[in-house]
């Protein structure tokens, strides 16, 4: 699927609208002086006050500076969920330059690869690696502030990133890009009374999601120019989520489709104990969501609450729904909002409600480009279209249905087979935690449909295909199973088919 997390996050969905801008860290500094002592961002037991964060920011800007960060530079950035992370953005943001997150378990070679791309200065991170950028941690920034006795908090000059984020995708390839953001680092002077992402200033957020996806970092920025209480939780757990959510009385939560699978298949007694009752908006994007875990959250929490965005990074258009929408449109990933999509068939042409296509994508007419790739080339058609690679439909309504991304389809003797449809039907089985779907080759097929699945307790092939007997048409089920006890899925629910293909051919290829 495609990712997502349409524009900066920090005002709306998709291109600023006519409105006086500040710079991000303007805006930081308008909220120190309006709402000083109001909690900005919350992690574990430490929470920074706007006029702390503000104030501390301003130092950590002048320790880039003096290691060499300067207006426009991106700058990678690998640290792990933590205000640490907040802290380092707005430092960078503050001297007009960008953040280029990246995940801080990146393996050597991904991070050269996205590093020879940014040609950042430095690396904000703790890894272990030898690499070729002085790497630092934002205690090391702070310390270089201090240098001399100097430890200025004062306002800087202000300064406007001409990029706001710079997050990395590999998408189907696994070659690492860069999509920059068409949008500098601004975000509206007069805070609105409900921002893009159903954020008040007085909303308390809790992210379990990883800030340095894009998705999770787009929420931080969007939490952070709305003024609210960002609580960002060190690391995902079922239940210690829903127990962050009880004790901040939290208004509004982020989660990938994976977590929302953990979290319901905790017991029943432990998922029922804690109190929801305060969250106002939870929104779930990132990956596609099983019917029955959408419609299970739809009648747990209610279907007001639970919001759905489908859009790319690179944030050409956006579909959203609603839980009493999905309802009415099961499976959807609801309405363009912004932008414009369409089905295309294999021949180019527009094809008509209910035809599975691939679905391309235009900006709003007279928009700037929303991003612009470093390490790749965009898929584009006449007119402006785009694709992203994913596959669907729409109805006669216009709600957009997807099947898969185009690059992980299985053709299985003659018959297209979508991965994505398959996986949510194994992770209805109560024994299993995560599943991913990949094609091998098959003499007589073409290619032979593979499971590998994460359990949860004891599950046997035979368990599995029982319970697929009446939810899959035979051609679609699959012929093996692999069970494996590591995580299928990254923090922010993502699974790189094609890498575990690679990995069992060659495999199998060895003598």
């Amino acid at each position: 699927m495609a990712e997502e997390t349409p524009g900066s996050g920090a005002t709306s969905f998709g291109t600023i609208e006519a409105a006086e801008m500040i710079s991000l860290g303007a805006k930081l500094a308008q909220h120190a002086r309006f709402q000083p002592n109001a909690p900005a961002v919350s992690s574990g037991e430490t929470t920074l006050t706007y006029a702390q964060l503000h104030r501390r920011t301003n130092r950590l800007a002048r320790g880039l500076a003096a290691l060499g960060v300067k207006h426009g530079d991106l700058v990678t950035l690998g640290l792990p969920n933590g205000i640490g992370f907040v802290e380092a953005c707005y430092a960078i943001w503050k001297l007009g330059a960008t953040p280029q997150p990246v995940s801080f378990r990146l393996p050597k070679g991904e991070l050269e690869a996205i590093i020879e791309l940014a040609q950042t200065p430095i690396v904000i991170a703790d890894f272990q690696h030898q690499i070729d950028r002085p790497l630092v941690t934002v205690a090391d920034i702070a310390a270089h502030a201090s240098q001399g006795g100097a430890d200025d908090d004062s306002d800087l000059p202000d300064a406007t990133a001409p990029i706001s984020k710079a997050p990395t995708s590999g998408g189907s390839t696994g070659r690492p890009k860069l999509i920059l953001a068409g949008q500098p680092g601004v975000t509206l002077k007069e805070t609105p009374e409900i921002g893009g992402w159903r954020l008040k200033a007085d909303s308390i957020a809790v992210l379990p999601a990883p800030l340095y996806h894009n998705a999770g970092f787009g929420m931080m920025m969007a939490a952070m120019s709305q003024g609210c209480h960002l609580v960002v939780m060190p690391r995902f757990d079922p239940e210690a989520t829903l127990a962050e959510i009880e004790k901040r009385r939290a208004t509004w939560v982020y989660v990938v489709p994976t977590m929302m699978n953990r979290i319901w298949h905790l017991p029943d007694a432990t998922r029922e104990k804690y109190d929801l009752s305060s969250l106002e908006t939870l929104w779930h994007l990132a990956a596609p969501c099983p019917a029955f875990l959408k419609e299970a959250f739809i009648r747990w929490i209610g279907p007001e609450v639970v919001m759905e965005l489908y859009a790319g990074t690179e944030a050409q258009a956006v579909t959203i729904i609603s839980g009493a929408e999905w309802l009415e449109h099961r499976g959807s990933v609801g309405k363009v909002t912004l932008g414009e999509m369409k089905a295309v068939g294999e021949d180019g042409r527009d094809l008509p409600p209910r035809e599975v296509g691939e679905i391309y994508m235009r900006r709003p007419e007279g928009a700037p480009p929303t991003y612009q790739y470093r390490g790749a080339v965009a898929k584009v058609m006449d007119g402006g279209w785009e694709s992203l690679g994913d596959i669907g439909w729409f109805d006669e309504d216009g709600y957009l249905y997807l099947a898969d991304r185009r690059t992980d389809m299985i053709l299985v003797g003659g018959s297209n087979v979508y991965p994505a449809e398959i996986e949510a039907a194994l992770e209805e089985h109560p024994q299993v935690q995560s599943v991913a779907v990949i094609g091998l080759p098959d003499d007589d097929l073409g290619n032979r449909i593979h499971a590998i699945v994460q359990a949860k307790g004891t599950v046997t092939p035979d368990d599995l295909k029982a319970h697929l007997a009446d939810l899959l048409v035979s051609y679609k089920q699959p012929r093996s199973y692999e069970f494996v006890d590591e995580p299928l899925r990254d923090d922010a629910g993502k699974v790189r088919r094609s890498a575990l293909r690679d990995a069992r051919l060659k495999v199998d290829l060895e003598p």
